[in-house]
Formats: structure tokens, C-alpha cells, sequence
């Protein structure tokens, strides 16, 4: 599989899971240098016709 340029390194694609829940995969560089972890529990809102994902407090 051939890497992408470095001006679409942050396009991803939506994918449907067997459970019928969707998956964003998210670059390994931002989950770095957010300090996330496996199993981390995180927030997802909705504000207009974005998606925020952050941390749980």
C-alpha cells in the first residue's frame, strides 16, 4: 500500500464495524501528543455539523 502525500495525511475513512457501530481510525501522531491511552475514556459531541472528541473528566 503506497503512503499518502503529506497534504492528505489527514484524510480518513468511515468504516462500518460487525457490531453496526462506525469507525474513524485517528493518525498515531495526534494520539501521542494528546496522551491518550487504550480503553481511555473519551467525550464525542456533536456542535453543528462537527464532531468533538476529548477527554473524560
Amino acid at each position: 500500500m503506497a503512503r499518502r502525500k503529506l497534504e492528505d495525511r489527514n484524510i480518513r475513512k468511515l468504516s462500518k464495524r460487525t457490531n453496526g457501530s462506525y469507525a474513524v481510525t485517528l493518525p498515531v501522531e495526534v494520539i501521542r501528543e494528546l496522551k491518550w491511552r487504550d480503553k481511555q475514556k473519551l467525550v464525542v459531541r456533536r456542535s453543528g455539523k462537527k464532531i468533538i472528541v476529548e477527554d473524560w473528566e
